[in-house]
């Protein structure tokens, strides 16, 4: 209210959608407004202008005034007046200085961009917002000057979140009461109130650094008083500063439309005279000469990223045509990527010349030397899924690690080829299904550009494998890409180009969305730095008694298929490898000795099918087991009308066991004579708690009886030599493997019996294999803008040059932001330190711990108050004998390791 009571108004046009302006503005309270209009009332005015009458109209009244004291009658605390000059392109328009914001309605677009240009020049700049209504169709166009600062970016009413405790240490922990998510970002400061011991916090404001969705850290309170109890902390609002250009790549790219039309061709690479031709198109609009000059030099070149990012949105925006899925772009896309060209005044002008090879678009963007560049890479890319199939095509079209400029691309995938890979991985074809990943694409890529050093390999990136991918391996390459689909694949590799101090460029997609993130050394975050809330799992009691949505009763069915058909079949097998000889287990059985898993493994012998009519018999057990006895037992200890934790009402129904649906004779006849036992239910009370957890397998004695039995089927084992049984691993893109029909069945019937609504095959496979949506589009969209960074990083381009970026091509929108800058810590005076900082002693042949510290003393001037090896303490001041270590040496591998977490 104090910004708009201070600020004046320049507002032009005073027809239907002038006049809802002025209204809106002087209802709101700003400190002056100025009308402007030149036209006369006329009878058309009356369907529009609700502040226009027929006696404006017949006595021929101008527009402006017949509005303007109508309009200041609405706050009588805003000074209203008019101007009924013309304006247009030849108005000295010194006059709008005194405005703090200028909007045009109804004016042509040349003067629209005269006045905006005019606008965005001073300083500070005029708000600039220009609009028009044509019948069904309204434009806004705002431009709000260079940077722009908004107080408040959301409009959200900050609301108070209360604390459960606060801990007295440096930093200082907040945890939110009952575990309410807080809802604030690394960087944001808070204000306290009404908490009670720690009351120096009242009243003061502290920046959060958050630790989870549920705590936070606010700096030192170990010199404040104890939290006792109470209090609650408010979100206190900081500035964000917005950056606004004028129409410049629009009327760029207008003129370079009119040049096509009267040349009928594009600016030629580096042609001066052609630069200055569209110059000239431009004259209408003041633009950025370095913006035309560079839509000269490189219209003729071609950047395979950008048209990767372009056409991915592109031809998403087909599919909407065709399929009416999803909202279309309405109406105008613009995407640049000026960022990446060079000065033409830093280079002679054969650096963007073609040379007659494939490169010679290339080169009109970037120049010859970060060709080179790009052929000499070294990269590392972990995984050769979507996004990796399109990151190879990315470079062969680029050049990247080129034979003979002794540059490679090292990829590796340990995965196999699906059927269900073949939609969006486009290097990957029919006859390459269970083929590695990894050596297919790199045959692909090496076909669309054979001049490339593809190293292929199958493994897994983790700990297992650093033997392999090692600081030694890190120290040959550039840079480091992931196309992974996982989140702790991402951290372990990001965990390593910190330590090895390389780039990581990393992105991913779901659906239709996705996003990048730069990783640079020294000016960004790692991708550690910030983590996800992790994703709730389903308590053990819902998934066995208590479902309430399709997506327990499909987790309870894939349990059971684990259980049954890979979990039990591993450990029949780890016994037998344990005990190799069958007979020798036999006699100790005979001789009544107890053996580990000795009851799983007879038990399994005791049931195991010999003829396909056993899998008959087993399998309608198993259905009175889990459809009709735990459906009893549970009604037994919950009646209907029992009401559960969340205050819902229990409700369970007993599906009948039935082979209408099976044409085989034998099927039927076999279920009609399988003995079925008689149910007597337990006074055992199955627990409704939500947080109840899964019973460690418990070990049952066997008795007398069942001891016969398995010596008996233990005897019958080894004469027929069944002690061998095979896993299976739930496979769902084999639709003759059975694997998808159990977990689908057993889903529907227990949801039949929970009133729930079975899924259909399709949605059980999706959440039973835990497929993520995926889509070409967005994979080509991704791993373009990841391509752009990648020219970037080797190029050593200033921090402001890099972005990331989201985007959701649904909607659709591509919000692009700069990197997080890394956050450096103040030791002392001058040295600071980061994630990506390491501190290296060399030592010698008798080097002792003493030795260690007196170094780090004389080169850092830091006292060293302990030294630590991950959680080992090798010296501590007030741990006892810490003191005689200081006399002892180090190898020199140990002082390597030392150095690195010192």
């Amino acid at each position: 209210m104090h910004q708009m009571a201070q600020s004046s108004v320049f507002l032009s046009g005073m027809g239907g959608l002038g006049v809802e302006i002025a209204k809106n503005i002087v209802l709101a309270g700003v400190k002056a407004v100025t009308l402007h209009d030149t036209k006369q009332c006329e009878t058309w005015d009356l369907g529009s202008n609700f502040f226009i009458r027929k006696d404006d109209v017949s006595h021929h009244r101008t527009r402006v005034e017949a509005v303007c004291p109508r309009v200041a009658e609405l706050n009588p605390y805003v000074h209203v007046d008019m101007l009924s000059s013309a304006l247009d392109d030849n108005t000295d328009l010194s006059f709008l200085k005194k405005y703090q914001c200028v909007i045009l309605t109804e004016a042509r677009l040349s003067l629209q961009r005269r006045v905006n240009d005019f606008c965005h020049m001073q300083r500070p700049p005029i708000r600039f917002i220009g609009c028009d209504a044509y019948g069904v169709c309204v434009r806004v166009f705002c431009d709000f000057g260079e940077e722009f600062e908004v107080s408040d970016p959301t409009g959200e009413e900050p609301k108070e979140v209360f604390i459960q405790s606060i801990t007295q240490d440096n930093p200082g922990v907040i945890t939110c009461m009952d575990n309410q998510p807080h809802g604030l970002q690394t960087g944001q400061s808070v204000v306290f109130r009404e908490v009670n011991g720690m009351n120096e916090l009242n009243g003061s404001v502290r920046q959060v650094s958050v630790l989870s969705p549920h705590s936070f850290a606010i700096g030192d309170t170990s010199q404040l008083q104890p939290y006792a109890h109470g209090g609650f902390f408010v979100l206190v609002k900081t500035p964000k500063t917005y950056r606004f250009a004028p129409l410049q790549i629009h009327a760029a790219m207008l003129a370079l439309d009119t040049f096509q039309e009267q040349h009928s061709r594009l600016p030629n690479i580096g042609c001066l005279q052609d630069a200055e031709v569209l110059l000239k198109l431009t004259e209408e609009v003041p633009v950025n000469t370095d913006l035309v000059c560079c839509l000269s030099r490189t219209a003729r070149g071609s950047l395979p990223p950008l048209a990767a990012a372009v056409g991915g949105l592109a031809s998403q925006e087909a599919l909407k045509a065709i399929t009416g899925k999803f909202a279309p772009l309405q109406q105008w896309f613009y995407l640049d990527a000026m960022e990446v060209v060079r000065p033409l005044q830093s280079y002679s002008a054969e650096e963007f010349s073609p040379r007659g090879d494939r490169y010679d678009g290339l080169r009109a963007c970037i120049g010859e030397s970060m060709c080179l560049e790009l052929h000499k890479l070294r990269v590392f890319m972990v995984g050769c899924g979507a996004i990796g199939c399109e990151m190879l095509k990315n470079f062969a079209l680029l050049g990247v690690g080129l034979t003979t400029n002794s540059g490679e691309v090292c990829i590796t995938d340990p995965d196999l080829i699906e059927k269900s890979n073949l939609n969006r991985q486009f290097l990957f074809r029919p006859h390459h299904i269970q083929k590695p990943k990894s050596t297919t694409a790199a045959a692909a890529t090496l076909d669309i550009n054979p001049d490339l050093q593809v190293d292929a390999h199958l493994n897994k990136v983790c700990p297992a494998t650093e033997g392999i991918y090692s600081d030694s391996f890190y120290s040959r390459l550039n840079l480091v890409v992931t196309a992974l689909d996982n989140v702790e694949a991402r951290r372990y590799v990001d965990s390593r180009c910190v330590s090895n101090q390389r780039a990581l460029l990393d992105s991913g997609t779901m659906g239709t969305k996705g996003h990048t993130e730069i990783i640079v050394p020294n000016l960004t975050e790692s991708y550690n730095s910030h983590r996800d809330p992790p994703e709730e799992e389903i308590p053990f009691c819902t998934l066995k008694s208590f479902p309430s949505v399709i997506e327990h009763t499909i987790q309870w069915a894939r349990d059971k298929f684990e259980n049954a058909f890979a979990h039990k079949p591993s450990i029949f097998n780890s016994f037998w490898q344990t005990h190799s000889s069958a007979e020798v287990v036999l006699q100790r059985m005979q001789s009544g000795e107890s053996l580990e898993g000795s009851f799983q493994v007879i038990k399994l012998l005791s049931r195991r099918p010999s003829q396909w009519e056993q899998c008959i018999t087993i399998a309608r057990l198993k259905f009175e087991k889990y459809f009709k006895r735990k459906a009893l037992q549970l009604l037994h200890s919950f009646p209907l009308d029992t009401r559960l934790k969340d205050g819902s009402r229990f409700v369970l129904a007993i599906p009948k066991a039935t082979a209408s649906d099976l044409s085989e004779e034998a099927v039927t006849r076999i279920l009609s004579e399988v003995p079925i036992p008689e149910y007597q239910p337990s006074e055992k009370v199955c627990s409704t708690d939500e947080t109840a957890k899964k019973p460690d397998q418990m070990k049952m004695p066997l008795s007398s009886e069942e001891e016969r039995e398995a010596i008996m089927q233990l005897e019958k084992a080894i004469v027929t030599d069944c002690l061998r049984m095979t896993p299976l691993q739930f496979e769902k893109d084999d639709d003759s493997n059975g694997h998808l029909d159990f977990v689908a069945s057993a889903s529907a019937l227990r949801a039949t019996m929970y009133a729930i609504e079975p899924a259909d095959r399709l949605k059980t496979k999706r959440i039973a294999g835990k497929i993520i949506p995926a889509i070409a589009t967005a994979t080509a969209a991704v791993a373009g803008l990841v391509a752009l960074e990648l020219i970037k990083v080797i190029g050593g381009y200033e921090f402001e040059s890099f972005k990331n970026c989201f985007f959701n091509l649904a909607i659709p929108v591509v919000v692009l932001t700069e990197p997080a800058p890394v956050k450096k810590t103040l030791i002392r005076d001058n040295i600071y330190f980061s994630i990506w900082d390491c501190w290296t002693i060399f030592g010698h042949e008798d080097f002792t711990l003493s030795d260690f510290m007196n170094a780090v003393r004389e080169k850092y001037g830091i006292e060293p108050t302990m030294v630590v090896h991950g959680v080992k303490m090798l010296y501590v001041p007030v741990m006892p004998g810490h003191s005689k270590r200081l006399k002892l040496t180090y190898c020199l591998s140990q002082l390597s390791e030392v150095n690195s977490s010192s």
